[in-house]
């Protein structure tokens, strides 16, 4: 798949995503008409820069841990804890709790 063309779509996805909720690279996907390519959403949130207004911290992995490595996951991490997601002792959000359940359009 392009990124010129699936990108934009897991960036529109994303910044759907609100305050305080997580979605899955998994969800994400689904969401813009991907099923199947996690990956492709994980891709997608690597190459932002840094001054992006897609809200790239808010999507995690399906176990609802987050991905990145040491420096960056901690950033993640300290970025989600200011919006009120909890962590629990092994570094997971609870999804049943914390997942973003998006209103049909």
């Amino acid at each position: 798949m392009a990124p010129a063309k699936t990108y934009p779509r897991i960036y529109r996805t994303t910044r759907r995503i609100p305050r305080g909720r997580v979605a899955t690279y998994g969800q994400i996907a689904e969401l813009s008409g991907l099923a199947g390519h996690a990956r492709q959403v994980g891709y997608a949130m690597h190459a932002l820069d840094s001054e992006t207004n897609v809200p790239w911290h808010r999507v995690i992995n399906a176990q609802g841990r987050v991905s990145l490595g040491d420096l960056a996951g901690r950033a993640q991490r300290a970025l989600l804890e200011n919006e009120g997601v909890v962590f629990d002792g092994s570094g997971k959000v609870d999804l049943a709790r914390f997942r973003w359940r998006p209103r049909s359009r």
